[in-house]
């Protein structure tokens, strides 16, 4: 059984900059560990310059393309910070690591340190969790808890009809946590499969209630995959619903703050 050694501040609702332990200088990956970093992106802007002459020419592309600046900064800030982890493991420059794409473009290490380094990221607006381990396939999401979301369309679409109902049967306060934490454990799972539109979200049913551990109950013709994956939902803050869907069990999730 996955067990979770994370300070008990870690559980404070408080701003994840403060109470998020920092990580180790020289981390390193391993098959009994999961580790999972936080980064407040307004607190890397003063560092942009530097993060973004790490980026790959693609990658310098990519952020072009963004229409918006913010959106722009906000995606060097966050590839930039993934480098920087990723070198932490491998033991390189933050530039000399290498990027592929698996067939569905779930980005992976190339192969000559992907058997080392497994790893998952996602950002929302302000705040990028990533997600490293080795030997197992790993995914993360974060998002921020928004209230113009349409949260009941957003369920009848996207969740399966039990979870739907449970979601409508809780008072209406206490929907948002819960589609939050519902959709993260969601899309967390679907990151570590890597298998793109394949599979849909409503094949997907995951718990969701307020007091019920973060678990992947059911994927919809797939009778071995619940018992495949554990499911966690780090409690960043109350802005935010995070989860991580990691392959197999018997690892201990060790919970860090990003710092340079």
């Amino acid at each position: 059984m996955t067990s979770l050694h994370v300070d008990n501040s870690f559980r404070q609702k408080d701003d994840p900059a403060r109470v998020w332990p920092d990580a180790p200088a020289r981390p390193s990956a391993s098959g009994q560990e999961v580790h999972v970093w936080l980064a407040r992106l307004a607190q890397v802007y003063d560092r942009l310059d530097a993060l973004e002459q790490t980026l790959s020419a693609d990658e310098v592309e990519r952020a072009a393309r963004f229409y918006f600046q913010r959106d722009r900064l906000q995606f060097i800030a966050a590839r930039g910070v993934l480098r920087n982890i990723l070198a932490r493991y491998l033991q390189v420059d933050p530039a000399q690591v290498r990027f592929a794409y698996s067939e569905h473009g779930k980005p992976v290490l190339e192969a000559a340190h992907r058997a080392e380094v497994q790893f998952n990221a996602s950002r929302t607006q302000g705040v990028a969790l990533y997600a490293v381990t080795a030997g197992r396939q790993v995914g993360v999401d974060v998002e921020q808890i928004r209230r113009d979301v349409d949260i009941q369309m957003m369920a009848w679409q996207f969740f399966a009809p039990a979870e739907y109902n449970a979601l409508m049967e809780l008072p209406p306060d206490r929907r948002w946590q819960a589609f939050f934490a519902a959709w993260t454990r969601k899309e967390a799972y679907l990151k570590a499969r890597g298998i793109g539109l394949s599979l849909s979200p409503r094949q997907v049913t995951v718990s969701l209630l307020p007091d019920e551990p973060a678990r992947l109950v059911e994927v919809e013709n797939q009778p071995a995959e619940a018992g495949r994956w554990t499911l966690v939902s780090p409690v960043i803050s109350p802005d935010y619903a995070a989860a991580v869907a990691v392959e197999g069990a018997g690892w201990r999730l060790h919970c860090w703050r990003w710092s340079p």
